[in-house]
């Protein structure tokens, strides 16, 4: 008796609540990384009512003022709040990091179906194009992006999204090698159905759990890459905050006098990268058909 209750209460229930209390019990460390992108996607969904003051308005008298009642997070060298700032670059940072990652994985995704499903000289094509770009780290090519195109929102998000096209074109690719010799994509051609009809009806949608997991875990790293172009100068211009900009702004020359001008950014990305680390491992495991019970 005891044995069958047991395996009742560890199914996933018909309802909504059921299946999250489940997914909550076997991936305890994904729903973490969840929440934290929930609150993070909150902030910036909602910045201009969760932020109590202007992020842009300078005041010379609260200049480098530490964390207090009025300043949460304290104020920059200009005045202007911390926390304030932090709440509106989490909009312009994950902006950044889903526009370059849906643009890179989609992309991607796209030439990875057509290089695995098609074959012959375009997947060669394909595959030596993607050696070379491969071959440079993410962050010097969207360096060498990013310095060609100008410093602003949209070219930042170019210029992370191209070095992430090779990556999941190739992993798209292997899986596609796999899916296109299996009984059921032959039998669709039997029916008379036409190449691209076979590969966009039968063979994509059993591509999207790789994608999914792999866009995924790669928003961690475009978060890092835009922190990093900003930090150079190269990424969201002035005005606008971001955490990366925010670091350089203050990490050489107010780390011992004002360090809360570093901890806070710092955090925040530390936090994002983190979420979405958990976040991607947990969706791993739980589209992988071999880890299911």
């Amino acid at each position: 008796m005891s044995a069958r209750v047991d395996t009742a209460i560890e199914r996933p229930g018909n309802g909504v609540l059921h299946d999250i209390a489940y997914l909550a019990r076997r991936y305890p460390l994904g729903v973490g990384g969840a929440v934290i992108m929930l609150v993070f996607v909150f902030a910036a969904v909602f910045a201009d009512w969760v932020a109590p003051l202007d992020p842009f308005t300078t005041n010379p008298r609260a200049s480098l003022a530490p964390p207090s009642g009025v300043h949460l997070m304290g104020a920059d060298m200009m005045g202007r709040d911390v926390f304030s700032r932090m709440i509106h670059g989490a909009r312009i940072s994950l902006a950044v990091a889903l526009g370059a990652t849906f643009l890179g994985s989609g992309f991607g995704a796209a030439l990875g179906l057509a290089s695995g499903y098609v074959g012959g000289w375009f997947d060669l094509l394909v595959q030596r194009l993607a050696e070379v770009m491969q071959s440079l780290p993410l962050l010097v090519m969207a360096l060498v992006i990013t310095a060609s195109l100008g410093p602003s929102l949209p070219n930042t998000i170019i210029a992370i999204a191209i070095p992430l096209i090779p990556n999941v074109a190739r992993v798209i690719r292997s899986n596609v090698l796999s899916l296109r010799e299996m009984p059921f994509v032959e039998a669709a051609k039997a029916t008379g159905m036409s190449e691209w009809r076979v590969a966009i009806i039968h063979v994509m949608p059993n591509t999207l759990a790789p994608l999914i997991v792999l866009a995924t875990a790669q928003l961690g790293s475009t978060i890092l890459t835009e922190a990093s172009l900003s930090f150079l100068g190269l990424g969201v211009p002035e005005p606008w905050p971001s955490w990366g900009r925010m670091l350089s702004e203050s990490a050489a020359e107010y780390v011992r006098t004002a360090p809360w001008l570093v901890i806070f950014p710092g955090l925040a990305i530390s936090l994002v990268v983190f979420g979405t680390n958990l976040l991607g491992d947990a969706l791993r495991d739980a589209l992988d058909p071999r880890e299911r019970d």
